[in-house]
């Protein structure tokens, strides 16, 4: 497996242009808790681990979260601090979307597919098709990617 420099290296070869870069350090984050919506309404099943009285729900996005989590600590232990970061914000804002009334599937199917449709749009501007396309694990890669550019643009 490549090392996460080069995933980044090889993921902003088709994120250059300007336009593109700022449609993605809006839509990556958008996708990411959409698709983390989507997963959450997955029921999986209750883990009681090793206090019965603490209840724990499994669905679709916790497996998710740990899964891709295993895939970004191998690739770097700030990366996986990182994207921690990112899945306890989306797990935050979920249970705030839930509690104030709002439809979990319909918005996030919504943010989705807005999500998905602005970035091929952006990636028309790029003249460059989206990295996964060669490589699906540059779906993961999208958020690293945000975070690296806006770190850069921020220094």
């Amino acid at each position: 497996m490549r090392t996460q420099e080069q995933f980044l290296s090889d993921y902003a070869v088709s994120h250059r242009h300007p336009i593109n870069q700022w449609i993605h350090f809006i839509c990556v984050p958008v996708i990411f808790f959409a698709t983390f919506g989507l997963l959450w309404l997955i029921p999986i099943g209750r883990w009681t681990g090793l206090a019965p009285e603490v209840a724990y729900w499994v669905n679709g996005a916790t497996v998710f979260a740990v899964f891709t989590g295993l895939v970004y600590l191998k690739l770097s232990v700030a990366g996986a601090l990182a994207m921690m970061g990112w899945y306890g914000l989306t797990g935050l804002g979920i249970f705030a979307l839930q509690r104030a009334g709002g439809s979990l599937l319909w918005i996030s199917a919504g943010l989705w597919a807005a999500g998905w449709a602005a970035q091929l749009w952006g990636h028309k501007i790029e003249g460059a098709k989206p990295s996964f396309t060669d490589d699906v694990v540059f779906l993961l890669v999208g958020p690293l990617f945000v975070m690296h550019e806006l770190r850069k643009k921020l220094h």
